[in-house]
């Protein structure tokens, strides 16, 4: 199977496009091969000069190595299929081991070219596009700013059309962002994989389709054919696509890589999302202030619960969340019904509201506000604060917010917030505000962090604030 991937230099460029082959980590004047567990990846660029270079990859499917290992008696179709031929899973495998680099976004020697937006154009010749035809081709790619030419091929005279479409795509991207629609589309246009789909999907779909799955107006689709209709994963990706992801969750894009002659790229290292730094400065917090038992109020779909489940010092966690929704794909995320009996009396799910007094919350060592503050309504803050700071009154309160300074280091417009849901966003100085006003009135001291890559006048993408109450 073959993909190129060309990039025309702009008359007002002062690159040559020769440069994507440092984009690529791939050099432009030798071709280079890698062994795959499903046959042999080879690239190489058929022109490469300073107006016009194209690579390409070519996959070479070894229809034996894909069924050596499988139980069961061999048929003739696991041998003699279309996947020597037509883009799937099998060339998104490829594009992940031989582009790993790229499609992270990363280029020591152009990190500028890295994070700005290209004229690209990627050619398929052979894309499945199974249930759908070139129509669903156009609905998957054209809301991502791609401009798409979909083909169909036909069988021959009396065979109709064949289930896949000659493919090329020209737009003004980034080549990770590029790369990374390619690596999560193909096999969902294919509605197969060639290997068994297991839980490590989900970070795969939701690391890929990080800044463009969740507001994709085919995500449903997407996802579900992505992680081969499996419920249990579906809702898992949802609930993190939709909760986890308030924030756009990457950092500006910068760059740190190899040269472009590397050849090695099967294993690379990349950025933390801010999702995960938020994740860990939390649990940070509460080891620090010795917290055992914890309430996270607005706990979504679990995602904390689940790492504090992960740590015996948290002896006694209760997830508190307004929807039944969310409460029932945290208790599928979390496995309730498969926890042994001392695992699962650590942890309790809860409906309730974070503005409504619950005397079952009282009494904790912390209370956990991740992400939620800027979900209310801001005349529906008082009422947290009776709530949380005065009814149940825990010994230590974490809160965390998106800091709207940093907002436009994503890119976005003055006075645009990172969720649809959001009611508003703070300044550093308003949370700042806000944090000793609520203190000062409560009986607690706060203290202030930061969370993520900072900006020396911007600050940090999420702010952070830990109460602790004054008597304890």
């Amino acid at each position: 199977m073959l993909l190129t991937l060309t990039l025309d230099r702009p008359a007002d460029a002062s690159y040559p496009a020769s440069d994507l082959g440092f984009l690529l980590h791939k050099h432009p004047d030798r071709a280079q091969s890698f062994d795959l567990p499903v046959g042999r990846a080879t690239v190489f660029y058929p022109e490469a000069g300073d107006d016009r270079c194209t690579a390409a990859l070519v996959l070479e499917v070894d229809p034996v190595a894909l069924v050596r290992g499988r139980k069961g008696p061999a048929t003739l179709g696991q041998y003699v299929n279309d996947r020597p031929y037509a883009a799937s899973s099998l060339l998104a495998v490829a594009l992940g081991r031989v582009f790993g680099t790229a499609l992270s976004g990363r280029c020591d020697g152009r990190a500028e070219l890295a994070a700005s937006a290209l004229p690209l154009t990627i050619h398929v010749p052979a894309c499945p596009a199974r249930r759908g035809g070139a129509d669903l081709v156009r609905r998957l790619f054209e809301p991502l700013g791609w401009h798409v030419d979909a083909r169909e091929v036909p069988l021959g005279d009396d065979w109709g059309q064949a289930p896949y479409v000659d493919l090329r795509l020209t737009g003004t991207l980034r080549l990770a962002d590029a790369l990374a629609h390619l690596y999560v589309l193909l096999p969902v246009l294919d509605a197969s994989k060639h290997y068994w789909v297991t839980p490590d999907e989900v970070d795969k779909l939701v690391r890929r389709g990080e800044g463009w799955l969740s507001a994709h107006p085919e995500r449903e689709l997407i996802v579900g054919r992505y992680l081969a209709q499996q419920r249990s994963y579906i809702a898992d990706a949802d609930a993190r696509l939709t909760l986890d992801d308030d924030s756009p969750d990457a950092e500006p894009a910068t760059a740190a890589s190899d040269d472009a002659d590397d050849t090695d790229e099967t294993e690379t290292a990349e950025r933390t999302p801010l999702r995960r730094q938020r994740l860990d400065a939390v649990l940070a917090v509460l080891r620090e202030v010795y917290a055992h038992r914890v309430v996270d109020l607005g706990c979504g779909s679990g995602y904390y619960l689940k790492a504090m489940l992960a740590d015996s010092a948290f002896t006694e966690i209760v997830g508190v969340d307004v929807s039944p929704r969310e409460l029932a794909w945290a208790e599928d995320r979390l496995g309730l019904d498969r926890m042994g009996e001392r695992q699962r009396a650590r942890i309790t799910l809860r409906q309730s509201s974070a503005t409504y007094r619950d005397d079952a919350l009282a009494g904790f060592d912390a209370v956990l506000l991740v992400e939620v503050v800027e979900h209310l309504d801001a005349d529906r803050l008082d009422s947290l604060e009776r709530s949380v700071f005065g009814a149940a009154r825990p010994a230590h309160v974490v809160v965390t917010t998106p800091n709207v300074e940093y907002n436009t280091l994503y890119g976005m417009l003055p006075g645009t917030l990172r969720h649809p849901d959001h009611r508003f966003e703070w300044t550093r100085a308003e949370f700042a505000t806000w944090a000793r006003a609520v203190a000062a009135a409560s009986g607690y001291r706060v203290e202030f962090r930061g969370v993520g890559e900072p900006d020396p006048e911007l600050g940090t993408p999420t702010q952070m604030a830990l109460f602790t109450r004054e008597d304890s």
